[in-house]
């Protein structure tokens, strides 16, 4: 690809990529805008610099991409001759497209098993994001303050999910995936000791936001982990395993939560049984979860031949060009607020993201305050159970996605070798218009003369919306920003998640004040306000991408 306008030069890898370099590769190459659904072998990339050199096996066996990045001041010719010219015998890599110890060619079994176990401890992480949404009201209370002030609780989580990702991405690139990931996941878990035995409001707050951002180190890193081991065709349904723990996990949390306040145990439970899930979950993963980061992998490779062979001058790419804190910086800090300046794209799909974030932690206040209040349902946890039509409605939000994957998006990928990234969006119009539908439903029938039936059932179409959206959003900004995809997600997230933050705090007096029906159809009509988005992309996106100053040309 040649970047008519390529922004400064980029750090040699990015987090959530296999190897740390791109172009000279002992794996078949990849369209830029191939199957992906969390993260990219695009991503991979940054800068120009080739992805997988030969093997330190077998140096005359190489293979070229010749869909090469035009790097600062380099034509496509020249950035492969100094590819070539790096190429030495002291540089370890993979054997070949096949060698056994590279992740992506790990036993099916075993690469489900990590999948599944990084969703589950995705899933600990949010759910413990909402359980306590149940307790808002009983522990305003016991410490004599307003809803207001505890519903900071289930906030401050959310907020931690903005901040985290900033210091477990880049360790992510420097230590591997488990290290953070199982630090960041602990701690997490022991934060929910203080706030299960709190003597204060201060310090619920305080280590609810430290659960948020420690723990969001699963959500930083998992998406790398799925890059590292799946092609992208498979990478499309385990990155919807992925997103549907992401999702479901804050579902969950006021069902459960909803039976543990109201039971002989009480509120502080909802911490305990959080920590005895997370324990659990964690112990598996730390004794069972092995490295999946291709360069850190290499590393011990070259250190295991140094001392078989004695040869002291053996490395790897990674040793060659490891990331500095500048580079580091750029990526998860400046570049990704420049981004969301200079980016229309960017800011609009983030935009949509953002409110559709915002509406489904809005949604932990506004259903107990429709089905409690409005209709009766004394008990909290029964109160709480409308919540699984949100759940099914986002199941099949993923079942979905990975069909029109599978089919229509394979297809035009094996007819005609690339796909536009415009091609992401037909799901996320057609979400586009079910999400307010939802929405609509939901409002109009939370009256206590209808049955309570039919806005049951309007969770699924709202949650099918929410995770398409979602979904889809970030498939395209992926497509569109291939090597800066990460900084994309970065500003993505701190804004999503600030979203998702603060729509809690004027849920319970928008929902008093305007009453279910206008609450409810107020947030329709500002999905309503979204829904040109996507189309104007789908229509226009083409010719908006041309001028964009990180969007390479194809």
């Amino acid at each position: 690809m040649d970047a008519e306008k390529h922004p400064p030069s980029e750090p040699p890898f990015e987090s959530g990529s296999t190897t740390p370099l791109q172009h000279v590769s002992g794996r078949t190459p990849r369209s830029a805008t191939s199957d992906d659904s969390i993260g990219s072998d695009a991503t991979e990339t940054e800068g120009g610099i080739p992805q997988k050199l030969p093997s330190l096996k077998s140096p005359k066996n190489i293979q070229y991409n010749t869909d090469l990045e035009k790097g600062p001041g380099g034509s496509q010719s020249e950035n492969l001759q100094a590819a070539v010219q790096h190429v030495d015998s002291n540089l370890v890599d993979w054997d070949g497209p096949s060698d056994p110890e590279n992740p992506m060619n790990w036993g099916l079994a075993k690469k489900w098993y990590i999948t599944m176990m990084m969703s589950a401890m995705t899933f600990c992480i949010t759910f413990s994001s909402s359980v306590f949404s149940q307790a808002t009201a009983v522990t305003a209370k016991v410490y004599g303050v307003s809803t207001e002030v505890t519903t900071l609780a289930t906030s401050f989580v959310v907020l931690g999910f903005a901040l985290g990702p900033l210091v477990f991405g880049p360790l992510s690139e420097l230590y591997g995936r488990p290290r953070p990931l199982f630090v960041g996941f602990i701690i997490s878990a022991i934060f929910q000791i203080p706030v299960a035995v709190a003597q204060n409001i201060e310090t619920i707050l305080i280590c609810r936001f430290f659960i948020g951002m420690f723990g969001s180190a699963a959500m930083a890193i998992v998406g790398g982990v799925l890059v590292d081991l799946w092609d992208p065709v498979s990478r499309g349904i385990a990155g919807a395993t992925f997103a549907s723990s992401t999702f479901i996990g804050p579902i969950a949390g006021p069902i459960v939560g909803g039976f543990i306040v109201h039971s002989h145990l009480g509120w502080r439970w909802t911490a305990w049984i959080t920590l005895i899930l997370k324990a659990v979950i964690g112990c598996i993963c730390v004794l069972t979860i092995p490295e999946t980061f291709g360069p850190l992998l290499l590393q011990r490779r070259a250190a295991r031949l140094r001392k078989e062979t004695g040869n002291p001058a053996l490395r790897t790419a990674l040793d060659d060009a490891r990331p500095t804190m500048q580079d580091i910086f750029s990526k998860y800090f400046s570049r990704p607020l420049k981004m969301l300046v200079l980016e229309p794209i960017l800011l609009l799909i983030t935009l949509y993201l953002a409110i559709t974030y915002g509406i489904l932690y809005l949604f932990f206040f506004a259903y107990p305050i429709s089905f409690q209040e409005v209709r009766g349902w004394k008990h909290p946890g029964v109160a709480a159970l409308p919540f699984i039509g949100l759940f099914i409605g986002i199941l099949a939000g993923c079942m979905f996605v990975v069909y029109f994957t599978r089919t229509r998006f394979a297809r035009k990928m094996r007819e005609a070798g690339s796909v536009v990234p415009e091609e992401r969006l037909p799901p996320m119009i057609a979400a586009a218009f079910i999400l307010p539908a939802g929405l609509f439903w939901f409002s109009w029938t939370s009256s206590p003369t209808i049955s309570w039936v039919p806005q049951v059932i309007s969770g699924i179409p709202t949650g099918f919306g929410i995770i398409v959206i979602f979904l889809q959003g970030l498939n395209y900004l992926t497509d569109i920003y291939m090597m800066f995809t990460n900084s994309a997600f970065a500003a993505n997230t701190l804004v999503r998640s600030g979203f998702g933050a603060a729509f809690p705090l004027f849920a319970a007096q928008m929902f008093h004040k305007l009453g279910v029906r206008w609450a409810g159809s107020l947030l329709g009509f500002l999905t309503v306000a979204m829904i040109p988005v996507p189309m104007l992309f789908y229509v226009y996106g083409n010719k908006i991408r041309a001028m964009s100053r990180f969007s390479p040309k194809l």
